[in-house]
Parts: C-alpha cells; sequence; structure tokens
C-alpha cells in the first residue's frame, strides 16, 4: 500500500531525452558521455553534504519526501539502472521489469532509513554503476532496451535519462528548507 499523503510520480520523464529541463537546468542532450563517471561519482559526496543536515529526515510537507527519502530514491535508481544497462549489454532489446518507485519508497520504509547509513549505501551504488558506464564498450552505446511501458532506450540514451534523475533529486533537495 502507497503512502496516500506523498502523491505518486505518474509524469513520463522522457522528454528530458529531447529538452533541457527548466526545473533543474540539466540539457541531458548535451552531455558529454566520457563525463558522466565523474560526475556520477561525484554525486555522493553533495548527498553526504544534504543528509548530514538535521532536517534531513523531516518532510519539507506532507506531499513530499524529505531529503532522506529522496536519497533512498537516488540510491535504489542507481543499483537499477546499473541493473538496466548490464541487461542491455548483456541481452538483445531487452524489456525491463515493471518498477514502481512509490511502492518501493513504502516497502523499503525510506522514511525510517538511517542517513549516515544511506550516505554509504549511496556513495557504494553510484560507485559501481559510475564503473559500469565507464566499461560500455565504444560499439555498444546504442544496443536497445525497453520500458515496461513501451519506452524505449538505447544505452546512451538510458544513461542521460539517469544522469538527469540524479542532478535533478539534487536540486529538489536544495530547494527544501
Amino acid at each position: 500500500m502507497v503512502d496516500m499523503t506523498i502523491v505518486p510520480d505518474d509524469k513520463d520523464w522522457t522528454w528530458v531525452l529531447q529538452r533541457p529541463c527548466a526545473d533543474c537546468g540539466l540539457d541531458a542532450t548535451g552531455v558529454d558521455m566520457r563525463t558522466v563517471p565523474d560526475r556520477v561519482r561525484e554525486m555522493p559526496r553533495q548527498w553526504a553534504e544534504v543528509l548530514a543536515r538535521p532536517d534531513a529526515t523531516t518532510r519539507p510537507d506532507p506531499t513530499t519526501w524529505s531529503p532522506v527519502e529522496y536519497a533512498c530514491h537516488v540510491r535504489d535508481v542507481c543499483t537499477l539502472f546499473g541493473r538496466r544497462i548490464t541487461l542491455m549489454l548483456e541481452q538483445d532489446n531487452p524489456q525491463f521489469a515493471n518498477w514502481n518507485q512509490d511502492v518501493t519508497a513504502v516497502e523499503q520504509r525510506y522514511e525510517h532509513q538511517d542517513p549516515a547509513a544511506v550516505t554509504g549505501e549511496l556513495a557504494d551504488a553510484a560507485a559501481s554503476i559510475a564503473q559500469i558506464i565507464e566499461n560500455v564498450p565504444q560499439g555498444s552505446w546504442q544496443r536497445p532496451g525497453r520500458r515496461s511501458d513501451g519506452s524505449r532506450f538505447t544505452v546512451e540514451t538510458l544513461v542521460r535519462y539517469f544522469l538527469h534523475d540524479l542532478e535533478h533529486h539534487l536540486v529538489d533537495v536544495a530547494s527544501t528548507p
């Protein structure tokens, strides 16, 4: 059962693959893929600062995740996208299993997780996917895969989509009081 105080995000964010995000400013279409592993490796340091704040476990309002809940989501996104990229490299045009981020947040009890533990887990997950991205063979960036909703990706577009998610959520928590 989904916590009804948080409004489920049912937006299709794939539009970030065509134009800049007005909320976070990232233009995923212009990202140099060679810079992504270092950007991903830098991100846990920024999250560590956020999760060290005294308000890290406090929701700014009843319908918005707390910083620790966002960090749990980002940790899990790193793990999920690492699996998806690996699947795309190992299989021809795989279909990804459905993932409901809101159900996961409730089942994993994001709101009760320890910020210090999440900081370490996020660093590990980010290091893992950064290495996966760094090791994508040159001729494999256009290998296809698809989400259960039919959205189609290449390894390259999935990495761009992933990077947007990470950077967007840092803006989300930076704007919380």
